[in-house]
């Protein structure tokens, strides 16, 4: 039995993601992600307008009428959420962590997919694969995700992005939409994240707190890495920290940005002090527009 607190926690995602996905996403998300290919769905007498390359020239030789075969697409898909659970998720200068916003972004797009018929899965990882959860079809196995996204407690702090991706490419090997969903970081996963692209379709949800990005004026301030355990003090009244603080921020921002874009991988910046169903909706929309 869960305690009540946490029913009450999950209940009140349930009730947000499915109220964002009727009004924000629906329609949107069919038309973004497409299934595996065409399927044959029946055969039918031509129709004037029909593509004559679609007939069935077995059926219409024994009819001695043209028949032609109809195909639908193939709806089902596989969609993995590989979220991090490193100790730096943990960081929240306002009213939530990145690991909540996480776990409210993995349960909105986890309700997109069921309301779609398709499968969710998850990999919940650190430096290494903290647990795996086989991809299933249902709203009480989708709750199940959120349950562990919300109160998983890992068992390490560091992270290691390679680890979930070589994982994901074992354990998933038919086409997969990935959600990597993760303040990125860490490096080294450059390499694993192409193979991973090449086999799947990937959506990078990079979540940061606006106090990664920037400091603010409080003279000096006393930081602890949550994952290393590092502490240093810096005098954030000088401004040429603060501008050299920002700039490494922006400098590694676009290095990722242009390794995402040079592979043609989908990203999203979702801020943690911000409404996550503008940008996310942003990037629904646009990618639909593309594809028609």
């Amino acid at each position: 039995m869960l305690p009540k607190e946490i029913v009450r926690k999950i209940r009140r995602i349930q009730i947000t993601t499915s109220r964002l996905v009727n009004e924000s996403l629906a329609g949107e998300y069919h038309s973004v992600f497409k299934g595996r290919g065409m399927e044959f769905d029946e055969v039918r007498e031509y129709q004037h307008g029909d593509d004559i390359r679609s007939i069935d020239w077995n059926v219409t030789s024994r009819t001695g009428h043209p028949f032609v075969k109809r195909y639908v697409e193939e709806r089902e898909l596989t969609v993995m959420l590989l979220v991090d659970a490193s100790a730096s998720g943990t960081f929240g200068s306002f009213e939530k962590t990145k690991a909540e916003v996480a776990a409210e972004i993995s349960a909105l797009l986890a309700f997109s997919a069921i309301k779609n018929n398709d499968r969710v899965g998850a990999i919940l990882f650190t430096d290494r694969v903290e647990k795996f959860i086989p991809p299933r079809r249902g709203s009480t196995h989708v709750l199940r995700v959120i349950r562990e996204l919300l109160f998983y407690r890992p068992e390490r702090l560091g992270t290691r992005i390679q680890r979930a991706l070589e994982h994901l490419n074992l354990v998933v090997h038919k086409r997969a939409v990935v959600f990597l969903i993760s303040d990125l970081w860490d490096q080294g996963f450059e390499q694993p994240l192409k193979v991973a692209n090449r086999r799947h379709d990937v959506v990078i949800i990079q979540i940061v707190d606006p106090r990664e990005q920037e400091l603010p004026d409080v003279g000096i301030l006393e930081v602890r890495d949550a994952e290393t355990g590092e502490v240093v003090r810096i005098d954030t009244s000088l401004s040429r920290v603060r501008a050299a603080y920002r700039e490494n921020w922006e400098r590694n921002h676009l290095d990722q940005k242009k390794l995402f874009q040079s592979h043609r991988m989908d990203h999203v910046l979702i801020n943690a002090a911000e409404p996550y169903d503008i940008p996310l909706v942003r990037f629904f929309e646009e990618r639909a527009r593309k594809h028609r």
